[in-house]
Protein backbone atom coordinates (compact mmCIF):
# COMPACT_ATOMS: atom_id res chain seq x y z
CA UNK A 1 0.00 0.00 0.00
CA UNK A 2 2.93 2.34 0.64
CA UNK A 3 4.10 2.14 -2.99
CA UNK A 4 0.56 2.88 -4.06
CA UNK A 5 0.62 6.00 -1.90
CA UNK A 6 3.98 6.99 -3.31
CA UNK A 7 2.88 6.61 -6.88
CA UNK A 8 -0.19 8.71 -6.17
CA UNK A 9 1.88 11.24 -4.36
CA UNK A 10 3.98 11.77 -7.42
CA UNK A 11 0.94 12.75 -9.29
CA UNK A 12 -0.52 15.11 -6.80
CA UNK A 13 1.67 17.98 -5.74
CA UNK A 14 3.49 20.33 -8.06
CA UNK A 15 3.97 23.92 -6.97
CA UNK A 16 3.81 26.87 -9.29
CA UNK A 17 0.71 26.20 -11.37
CA UNK A 18 -1.24 29.38 -11.86
CA UNK A 19 -4.93 29.54 -11.08
CA UNK A 20 -6.90 28.42 -14.13
CA UNK A 21 -3.93 26.62 -15.67
CA UNK A 22 -3.46 22.88 -15.86
CA UNK A 23 -1.11 21.53 -13.21
CA UNK A 24 1.98 19.86 -14.69
CA UNK A 25 1.09 16.69 -12.79
CA UNK A 26 -2.34 16.24 -14.37
CA UNK A 27 -2.41 13.35 -16.79
CA UNK A 28 -2.03 9.61 -17.09
CA UNK A 29 1.33 8.33 -15.84
CA UNK A 30 2.90 4.89 -16.09
CA UNK A 31 5.69 3.14 -14.20
CA UNK A 32 8.32 1.43 -16.36
CA UNK A 33 7.39 -2.21 -16.99
CA UNK A 34 10.78 -3.33 -15.63
CA UNK A 35 10.24 -1.71 -12.23
CA UNK A 36 9.06 -3.99 -9.43
CA UNK A 37 6.05 -2.23 -7.93
CA UNK A 38 5.46 -5.06 -5.45
CA UNK A 39 1.89 -5.45 -6.62
CA UNK A 40 1.30 -1.70 -6.66
CA UNK A 41 -0.18 0.26 -9.56
CA UNK A 42 1.57 0.51 -12.90
CA UNK A 43 -0.62 3.39 -14.09
CA UNK A 44 -2.04 6.41 -12.27
CA UNK A 45 -4.46 9.07 -13.49
CA UNK A 46 -4.16 12.51 -11.85
CA UNK A 47 -7.10 14.86 -12.43
CA UNK A 48 -7.70 18.59 -11.90
CA UNK A 49 -10.49 17.83 -9.38
CA UNK A 50 -7.78 16.65 -6.89
CA UNK A 51 -8.55 12.99 -7.53
CA UNK A 52 -6.07 10.32 -8.56
CA UNK A 53 -7.02 6.80 -9.59
CA UNK A 54 -5.04 3.60 -9.90
CA UNK A 55 -6.88 0.36 -10.53
CA UNK A 56 -10.16 0.60 -8.62
CA UNK A 57 -8.75 2.92 -5.95
CA UNK A 58 -9.33 6.67 -5.89
CA UNK A 59 -7.48 9.10 -3.65
CA UNK A 60 -7.17 12.87 -3.12
CA UNK A 61 -3.97 14.80 -3.81
CA UNK A 62 -2.48 18.14 -2.85
CA UNK A 63 0.74 19.96 -3.86
CA UNK A 64 2.82 22.04 -1.46
CA UNK A 65 6.46 23.15 -1.42
CA UNK A 66 7.76 20.64 -4.02
CA UNK A 67 5.93 17.86 -2.21
CA UNK A 68 2.91 15.84 -3.07
CA UNK A 69 0.46 14.84 -0.39
CA UNK A 70 -1.76 11.83 -1.02
CA UNK A 71 -4.74 11.04 1.22
CA UNK A 72 -4.70 7.31 1.94
CA UNK A 73 -6.73 5.74 4.71
CA UNK A 74 -7.73 9.13 6.12
CA UNK A 75 -4.12 10.36 6.49
CA UNK A 76 -1.67 12.22 4.27
CA UNK A 77 1.36 10.43 2.85
CA UNK A 78 3.98 13.05 1.86
CA UNK A 79 6.66 12.66 -0.84
CA UNK A 80 9.28 14.85 -2.51
CA UNK A 81 8.35 15.57 -6.13
CA UNK A 82 10.23 16.53 -9.30
CA UNK A 83 8.19 17.13 -12.44
CA UNK A 84 9.37 17.39 -16.02
CA UNK A 85 7.43 17.55 -19.28
CA UNK A 86 7.31 13.78 -19.63
CA UNK A 87 8.26 12.35 -16.26
CA UNK A 88 7.57 12.55 -12.53
CA UNK A 89 10.04 11.46 -9.89
CA UNK A 90 8.79 10.68 -6.40
CA UNK A 91 11.10 10.11 -3.43
CA UNK A 92 11.21 10.18 0.34
CA UNK A 93 8.28 9.30 2.54
CA UNK A 94 8.09 5.54 2.87
CA UNK A 95 10.00 4.87 -0.38
CA UNK A 96 13.36 3.12 -0.18
CA UNK A 97 14.41 4.64 -3.51
CA UNK A 98 12.97 7.18 -5.97
CA UNK A 99 10.31 6.06 -8.45
CA UNK A 100 9.91 7.53 -11.95
CA UNK A 101 6.67 7.65 -13.94
CA UNK A 102 6.32 8.61 -17.61
CA UNK A 103 3.43 10.66 -19.00
CA UNK A 104 1.38 8.55 -21.43
CA UNK A 105 -1.60 10.86 -21.99
CA UNK A 106 -4.15 13.27 -20.57
CA UNK A 107 -6.23 12.45 -17.49
CA UNK A 108 -9.34 10.38 -18.03
CA UNK A 109 -12.61 11.29 -16.28
CA UNK A 110 -13.34 10.01 -12.78
CA UNK A 111 -14.98 6.57 -13.17
CA UNK A 112 -18.77 6.45 -12.76
CA UNK A 113 -19.71 6.07 -9.12
CA UNK A 114 -16.21 6.90 -7.83
CA UNK A 115 -15.94 9.68 -5.28
CA UNK A 116 -12.97 11.77 -4.23
CA UNK A 117 -12.14 10.83 -0.62
CA UNK A 118 -12.48 13.58 2.00
CA UNK A 119 -9.58 15.88 2.81
CA UNK A 120 -8.14 14.56 6.11
CA UNK A 121 -7.56 18.15 7.29
CA UNK A 122 -11.00 19.65 6.62
CA UNK A 123 -13.63 17.04 5.78
CA UNK A 124 -15.38 14.88 8.31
Amino acid sequence: MRLVGAVLAVMVLVPGAAVGQQSPIEGTWRVDAKLDTRGGPREVVIRPDSSATWGKETSRWRLADKRIWIAIGGEWEIYELKVGKTELVLSGGDLQKPITLKRVGPPTPLPDGAKVPPDPDTDT
